[in-house]
């Protein structure tokens, strides 16, 4: 997988389509990313002994194909490449303008 916390990306299918945010966690195992802002759900909490029972809105993992990086540069969405910096280190690279990510 290509992504990592703190990447902007745009959703670009499912109930959220169009959405961007700014990933929060990536769960690698599972191939998915939670996005700030996107596939909100109500989870509701049983009460104990501190905070009342509650419904509570937060962000489920969603499918890392079901999302884009913004390109920093255009910011338009865009495929991740892979490319070498100049020390020889591996870095992420934007397909459409050559930015890199890292």
């Amino acid at each position: 997988m290509n992504f990592k916390t703190g990447d902007k990306v745009v959703v670009i299918a499912g109930k959220d389509k169009g959405k961007e945010g700014k990933i929060s966690h990536v769960l690698r195992a599972e191939n998915r990313v939670v996005v700030e802002g996107v596939n909100i759900i109500k989870k509701h909490v049983k009460p104990n002994g501190q905070t009342a029972g509650s419904i509570v809105e937060v962000e489920a993992p969603i499918h890392a194909s079901n999302v884009m990086i913004v390109d920093p540069k255009t910011g338009k969405r865009t495929r991740i490449g892979h490319s070498t910096d100049k020390k020889g280190n591996k870095i992420r690279v934007t397909k459409k303008s050559n930015e890199s990510l890292n």
